[in-house]
């Protein structure tokens, strides 16, 4: 392996913060992180650009941090993707075989994918990813590995990923005006599942949960694949502005409290605990009891949690999750979190925290850093396909991703 072709880089571009990661991958086939940069987040809101100098500059920032830390040149990068445009649907694809002897190749499952893509899509959408969940021949379902079986009808369900054309567009200008390519742009909860969540979780049924900044992203794994996908408008940032409004503090000192200080379940926190507040306009900082911020924490706590059972059992899998959640983002660090969720979703529930990587593994071992080393994760495991390049358009992403698929499955 040449030395430039032995690193990948995973880049998540949130509302809160710009993570950029660097791996290294061993001869003996292991993932080191060899490098890490942070930067605030400026022109991003809810995984959209609204100014792309600003966002442009934040990326550099970070990657720049990376490369220094790192010592290697950063080139191109694996891009995560999310916010309220990117909606995703399942689909089914049913073909006949074509063979002689009805035997099932790899182009009869190409042609299955196709059909199950082929799919009207309202103006200015664009295709992401396309997910295989299981494969039917004739009346058998449930079917993993299609290939070399025999039958006359082969059927495909799919996890269809879409996004806004313009959104995606944008933030690839912005990455690309930080003087790097983007080699694929990858769904944020399929980049975070790759680092936090384990094959066995994935089997019987679990819902990752990525508290971000502007957004809370979700998705549902069962028998292995994913099968359900969704965003709600409601992060940590909705935590931050609830405290400077109740406890009429700046915003930036009320982000310091929530991180110093805060809990999401009330009955956590010791009745003598108190805290130091600050001010606006100057005036002497305040001590309050603890108790009075996590009673400001709980109702946004709670309403995060009631909304993403509402989107569960209205998709129908209020029953699949036998291995429970698991909470991931920096929104998930935040005390007492996982707790109420255990209280409301009546389910375990843990906090997921990057793992399977060496090099700096001790630095990134946070739920905050769950979809920049998933990227990471990711890339690591498809490094010996060709990646489509973000200019190739639709169809050139989808068969870079069709490689993809072959690979995981056969």
């Amino acid at each position: 392996m040449a030395r430039k072709e032995r690193y990948v880089v995973g880049l998540d571009v949130g509302t809160s913060k710009v993570a950029a990661i660097v791996g290294e991958m061993m001869d003996d086939g292991t993932l080191d992180i060899i490098g890490i940069g942070l930067a605030d987040s400026k022109g991003i809101r809810r995984g959209v650009v609204n100014n792309v100098d600003s966002a442009a500059e934040a990326i550099k920032k970070a990657l720049d941090e990376a490369e220094l830390t790192a010592g290697v040149e950063i080139d191109t990068v694996y891009l995560a993707l999310s916010g309220a445009h990117v909606k995703a649907f399942n689909s089914r694809g049913v073909v006949a075989v074509a063979g002689r002897n009805r035997e099932i190749t790899r182009e009869d499952v190409k042609r299955a994918i196709d059909a199950a893509r082929a799919v009207a899509l309202p103006g200015g959408r664009e295709i992401l990813h396309v997910l295989p969940q299981d494969f039917v021949i004739d009346d058998q379902d449930s079917i993993a590995v299609p290939v070399g079986m025999t039958g006359s009808r082969l059927e495909v369900n799919v996890h269809v990923v879409t996004g806004s054309s313009s959104s995606m567009q944008n933030m690839v200008a912005c990455v690309n005006r930080a003087g790097v390519e983007v080699a694929e742009t990858v769904l944020e909860q399929l980049a975070a599942s790759e680092s936090v969540l384990s094959a066995d979780e994935k089997e019987l049924g679990v819902a990752l949960v990525d508290i971000g900044g502007g957004t809370t992203d979700f998705a549902v794994f069962e028998r292995g694949s994913l099968w359900h996908t969704g965003v709600l408008a409601v992060g940590g940032d909705h935590f931050t502005n609830d405290i400077a409004v109740g406890l009429r503090m700046p915003i930036p000192d009320a982000e310091k409290l929530k991180r110093r200080s805060g809990c999401a379940l009330s009955s956590m926190v010791g009745e003598d605990d108190t805290m130091e507040v600050a001010s606006m306009a100057g005036r002497r900082s305040r001590v309050m009891p603890r108790r009075v911020l996590s009673e400001i924490l709980q109702p946004r706590a709670e309403e995060i949690c009631h909304l993403l059972w509402d989107e569960i059992r209205k998709a129908g899998f209020e029953r699949s999750l036998n291995s429970g959640i698991v909470l991931t983002g920096g929104g998930a660090m935040l005390d007492g979190m996982a707790e109420i969720a255990e209280q409301i979703f009546d389910l375990p529930v843990r906090r997921g925290a990057p793992d399977g990587v060496g090099g700096l593994a001790d630095h990134v071992n946070s739920p905050a850093y769950a979809t920049s080393v998933g990227l990471v994760m990711y890339a690591h495991r498809n490094a010996q396909l060709e990646p489509a390049r973000a200019g190739a358009g639709a169809i050139g992403r989808f068969t870079g991703r069709l490689r993809t698929l072959f690979k995981d499955f056969f």
